[in-house]
């Protein structure tokens, strides 16, 4: 129950690939012991991409991804390969399946795919009630620093040998620490959160990056103080100690430089997540590129999250006009949203991301490092907007950027 309860941007994920009838849904039914995916000889059950949230005790809550067949050669086998790669995209792990056939060179190009992806990985010989593992395959992966086990699902063996394999690998990064503001506020430090109430602002309660940021406040023993932009002067007038910073909702960025004097420290819950699920200075470096803009510039904008589009859009409204009216430059956007990312990035000029409150951490930087591996410039909303504001150094000083 309490794997359910846990955001999905909070969770560990692990995908299961391989080819297809490799034992994929057997081996999700064992780890789980449930029968979460159908099983069955005929290769190709799987079709779409099969989620499990899950409590891998003691690490704590993780999804499986189990996936169709890398050798899809059907009507939609185009469409499921293109499900599989963007469940690698948001995986922590990857289950590389293998079966009484052993590595063929298909599974070896894959492999070394997902090596090159800087994906952990862990390869699993899933049949060894039929097959046992053969000596050049352990002596690819040996080759490749690539730890591999094997198991009988049927039998229920090597499961539990698996299963802390898994631990021990995903606990590797639990001791590195990303912080929102534990690095910069300390105890007693009072913070202002900025939170205009607009047409896009959820009824009777704040969006997510702000309930977050209010609780890592709370955590720290610090002092929040929460307003809308035109009681903000009064606000920072009536407290009788200085605020150590001030946050805003991007939007209001202008209009909140202006009121708050410069010696207080201000940015934004967008700037914030940006710094939290990926690297702050490749979307600070980016932004910069928004000055050679020129006219049909391919400009993409990515949504994590799916929402109905309003009148006053911040990524199908705002930021598009915010960018024209900055460059004076006819430019050329596309928007995708929710788990897409697109293959062909060299395509476009600039990505502008979302602040990620929907997306886990490594699924953020996988984004981040596929355009920074294509030569492709990517920010984020909050710094893109600052950018177009005048405000790009005031926001991003707190962070020594």
């Amino acid at each position: 129950m309490q794997a359910k309860l846990t955001p999905r941007a909070m969770r560990y994920n692990i995908v299961l690939i391989g080819r297809r009838n490799t034992g994929k849904s057997s081996l999700l039914n064992a780890l789980t012991n449930q029968s979460v995916s159908i099983v069955s000889d005929v290769a190709g059950t799987t079709t779409d991409v099969v989620t499990k949230p899950y409590e891998l005790l003691p690490l704590g809550a993780v999804t499986f991804f189990d996936t169709a067949g890398l050798d899809d050669d059907s009507n939609l086998g185009l469409q499921r390969i293109n499900a599989t790669r963007k469940a690698l995209y948001k995986a922590d792990i990857v289950i590389f399946t293998i079966d009484e056939k052993g590595i063929t060179d298909f599974d070896i190009q894959n492999i070394l795919k997902i090596k090159q992806m800087n994906i952990p990985l862990i390869a699993v010989f899933t049949k060894e009630d039929i097959e046992k593992a053969k000596t050049q395959d352990k002596s690819f992966l040996q080759k490749n620093d690539i730890i591999y086990t094997h198991v009988s699902s049927i039998y229920n063996k090597g499961i539990t040998e698996l299963k802390n394999m898994l631990i021990k690998a995903l606990s590797v990064d639990n001791n590195e620490t990303h912080s929102l503001l534990d690095d910069i506020i300390r105890n007693k430090d009072i913070v202002i959160l900025v939170t205009p109430i607009d047409n896009s602002a959820p009824k009777d309660r704040l969006i997510l990056p702000q309930v977050q940021i209010l609780r890592n406040i709370l955590d720290e023993n610090a002092v929040a103080v929460v307003t809308k932009v035109n009681e903000l002067e009064k606000s920072i007038k009536t407290l009788k100690d200085t605020p150590k910073i001030v946050i805003t909702d991007s939007q209001v960025v202008s209009e909140v430089n202006k009121i708050v004097p410069q010696h207080i420290d201000i940015t934004t819950f967008s700037i914030l997540f940006a710094r939290f699920k990926g690297d702050l200075k490749v979307m600070v470096d980016g932004a910069k590129k928004i000055d050679t803009l020129d006219n049909n510039s391919k400009i993409l904008i990515v949504e994590a999250c799916s929402h109905h589009a309003q009148d006053d859009d911040i990524a199908r409204i705002k930021i598009p006009a915010l960018l024209k009216k900055y460059t004076k430059k006819n430019l050329d956007f596309e928007f995708c949203t929710g788990c897409d990312f697109p293959e062909m990035l060299e395509k476009y000029d600039l990505v502008i991301h979302c602040g990620a409150c929907m997306l886990n951490r490594v699924e953020m930087n996988r984004r981040l490092n596929e355009c920074v591996r294509r030569g492709v410039a990517i920010t984020n909303y909050g710094v893109a907007i600052s950018k177009t504001q005048g405000v790009f150094d005031r926001v991003i000083k707190p962070f020594g950027l």
